[in-house]
C-alpha cells in the first residue's frame, strides 16, 4: 500500500484551516491566537494516524480529515497550556515564540480553551461519520484529554517535578496518560471511522499499537531533550532536566532509554502483524515515531 505522507499533510493542513475562524467582531485577537498556534507548523504526527489508521482498514483519508483535525486542536490545546508560567514555563514552541509569549498569558489560556471546545464542535459534526460513533468517539476523545488521560498526566508530572526521579514504572505510566493517551485516541478514531463497527478483538489490537506507539514517542522525546539543540527542537532544549522532570533517560540512562524506545517501537509492529498490517501507513507513522532518536 503506497503512504504519501506529504498528500496526507496537505489535507490535514486544509482542514485545520477550513475549521479555524477567519475573523470575530468580539475578540479578533483570540482568533489571531488560535491562527497562529494551529497553523504554525508541527510534525501533525497524531492527525496523520488518524488519517493512516482509517486508510489501513480501508476507509477513505478524506472522511477521517474531521476527527484527525479534532485530535490537532487538542494536540494544540494542550501545546498552549503546557507552555503557560503557570505549566513548564516556555517561551518557545515550534520555532517561534509559544502564545502566551506572542499574546499575552490570558489569550493563551483562553485559546487553549477556545481550541479544546473547537476540537469536539469539530468531531460532533463529522458527516463522514454515523451518529452513533460519533458519540463513541467523542467519549474516547473526552477520556483520553481529560482526568483519566492527558489532563491527569500533566498533574502526575508538575507533582512529580522537583523531587526525586520516580521509578520507571511510574514514568512510563505518566506518559502514558500524558502523551500515550492521546496516540491512543488517534488510532481509535481512525479505526471507527473506516469500521464503525469493528469487533472488539481488532479494535484492542490498534488500541495497543496506539500505546506503543505513543510510548516511543514520549521516550524518543525526553531523549531529544538531552541530546538536540533548541533550534533543532524547535522549543527550548534541556528544560526537562532543568526544572527536575521526571523522564526516562534521567531514571535510566540514555542508552537503556534508546532501548526501550526500540522495544516500544517493535511492540509496536508486533500488533500491527497481529492485524495483518505489516505495511502500509501505519508502519510508515510507527517509525517517524522513532526516527528522530539520536
Amino acid at each position: 500500500m503506497t503512504f504519501d505522507r506529504a498528500k496526507f499533510a496537505s489535507a490535514i493542513e486544509a482542514a485545520l484551516e477550513s475549521h479555524l475562524p477567519r475573523n470575530s467582531d468580539i475578540a479578533p485577537h483570540l482568533v489571531e491566537a488560535l491562527r497562529y498556534m494551529a497553523l504554525g507548523g508541527g510534525k501533525r504526527l497524531r492527525p496523520a494516524i488518524v488519517c493512516g489508521t482509517c486508510v489501513a482498514l480501508g476507509g477513505s483519508m478524506e472522511d477521517a480529515l474531521d476527527p484527525a483535525a479534532a485530535v490537532e486542536f487538542l494536540h494544540t490545546y494542550s501545546l498552549i497550556h503546557d507552555d503557560l508560567p503557570a505549566m513548564d514555563d516556555d517561551d518557545l514552541r515550534r520555532g517561534r515564540p509559544s502564545c502566551h509569549a506572542a499574546f499575552d498569558e490570558a489569550t493563551a489560556i483562553l485559546a487553549g480553551d477556545a481550541m479544546q471546545a473547537l476540537a469536539f464542535e469539530v468531531l460532533a459534526g463529522a458527516e463522514s461519520v454515523p451518529p452513533p460513533t460519533r458519540v463513541r468517539m467523542i467519549g474516547l476523545l473526552a477520556a483520553a484529554v481529560g482526568w483519566p488521560g492527558m489532563v491527569g498526566g500533566q498533574a502526575f508530572d508538575i507533582a512529580a517535578t522537583g523531587g526525586d526521579i520516580l521509578p520507571i514504572d511510574q514514568i512510563l505510566q505518566m506518559h502514558a496518560t500524558k502523551t500515550g493517551a492521546l496516540f491512543r485516541a488517534s488510532v481509535q478514531l481512525g479505526g471507527l471511522t473506516a469500521e464503525p463497527d469493528i469487533d472488539a478483538p481488532r479494535f484492542q489490537s490498534l488500541t495497543a499499537f496506539g500505546e506503543a506507539v505513543g510510548a516511543a514517542f514520549q521516550i524518543v522525546d525526553d531523549i531529544l531533550d538531552v541530546t538536540q539543540s533548541s533550534e533543532t527542537l524547535g522549543k527550548n532544549a534541556g528544560s526537562d532536566t532543568d526544572q527536575g522532570k521526571n523522564t526516562v533517560p534521567a531514571a535510566v540512562g540514555l542508552n537503556r532509554a534508546r532501548a526501550m524506545a526500540m522495544e516500544a517501537h517493535e511492540s509496536a509492529l508486533g500488533h500491527l502483524e497481529s492485524l495483518g498490517l505489516s505495511d502500509g501507513p501505519l508502519v510508515e507513522l510507527a517509525d517517524a515515531a522513532v526516527n528522530r532518536i539520536s
